[in-house]
């Protein structure tokens, strides 16, 4: 049983939803071995019925108290741009597609994707492109995320300024 698990945080990001559930998403999973879907739809209107994906188990939920479950049970991740939504997937070292919304003003979601994608973190997408990164995607060649370490730059302020 291989699983994919989609998220778009509390966003509303119906494009995505659609997309992934179209027949050419569907068929580019199901030749990748994936047997289940579930879907997070967050705040859209779009909530797919679990018989629109034939070959996918499908399940669908607007929120949870936490996702981890979820991402933590999943092969891949497909989530929105979201910093949040992105650290998570990472910290918990899965395979991750984000699908920036290229409808959205003054992307900023744009950058992190772009520089995530260049560490070789992830691999960034748009709804129009997802399709075909399904079919093309290279997980494998994808290296670990290390977060950062916050406490050293703390501690290193502490001794400029003559706290320690």
């Amino acid at each position: 049983m291989k699983t994919v698990f989609l998220t778009v945080g509390t966003t509303c990001f119906d494009d995505l939803i659609v997309t992934v559930t179209s027949n050419e998403c569907v068929q580019a999973l199901i030749d990748r071995g994936y047997t289940d879907m579930v879907l997070q739809v967050g705040r859209g209107s779009v909530v797919p019925d679990p018989e629109i994906c034939p070959g996918l188990r499908l399940q669908v939920f607007r929120f949870k108290d936490s996702i981890a479950e979820d991402m933590r049970h999943a092969d891949l991740v497909i989530s929105h741009a979201g910093a949040g939504s992105c650290l998570e997937a990472l910290g918990a070292n899965k395979a991750l597609i984000v699908v920036v919304n290229d409808k959205l003003m003054d992307n900023h979601q744009l950058e992190l994707a772009k520089q995530l994608q260049a560490d070789s973190h992830l691999i960034y997408c748009t709804c129009s492109t997802l399709p075909q990164t399904l079919k093309d995607m290279d997980l494998a060649s994808l290296t670990t995320y290390m977060p950062g370490e916050p406490q050293k730059f703390g501690n290193f302020l502490d001794k400029a300024m003559g706290l320690v």
